[in-house]
């Protein structure tokens, strides 16, 4: 597929990509990239917080969403392999505790579930509710949502989206 730019858009505007188990979606901005895959057959994921462990239940399309704070290879790459780590290792999500030096140093996170919300006013790597993950500005306010077949972009008004076979 090749890559779909998008210029100024209406902020109420939908779009809709197809997405199969097989591939990957990567927003390209100017400042950050967000990598996007289903989450396939594995219907349990473990998210692992400083007190407890939670399994999470999904469905096939649900999204495992990963947000790299910067656009080099390197750090698509890094998508490319924290989706395989969480999605076809089974390695679980681990949560920062607030206030946790290393969130600072964090340049990959992954939120998973049907929504996920882009947010630049949280902490990454703190925050254990699924809806929201922590991106940068450009991508401040944008909805992911896992759909039939695809993915849904809500309020996405700008950047590119690209579609690569996801595997290793």
């Amino acid at each position: 597929m090749p890559v779909m730019s998008f210029g100024k858009r209406n902020r109420f505007e939908e779009l809709m990509i197809p997405l199969n188990n097989s591939g990957m979606l990567i927003l390209h901005g100017t400042e950050g990239v967000i990598g996007i895959v289903k989450a396939g057959e594995r219907s349990q994921y473990f998210l692992e917080t400083e007190d407890e462990e939670i399994i999470l239940g999904l469905e096939p399309d649900d999204l495992l969403v990963a947000s790299g704070f910067g656009t080099d290879d390197i750090t698509i790459n890094g998508l490319k392999c924290v989706l395989y780590m969480i999605r076809e290792v089974g390695t679980p999500f681990i949560v920062l505790p607030k206030k946790h030096p290393a969130s600072k140093r964090l340049k990959i996170v992954v939120s998973i579930g049907d929504r996920t919300r882009i947010s630049c006013d949280i902490t990454p790597g703190t925050h254990p509710e699924q809806d929201v993950l922590c991106g940068s500005g450009e991508f401040n306010g944008v909805e992911i949502c896992g759909v039939k077949g695809g993915v849904e972009f809500k309020n996405l008004t700008g950047g590119s989206i690209e579609r690569i076979h996801f595997g290793i």
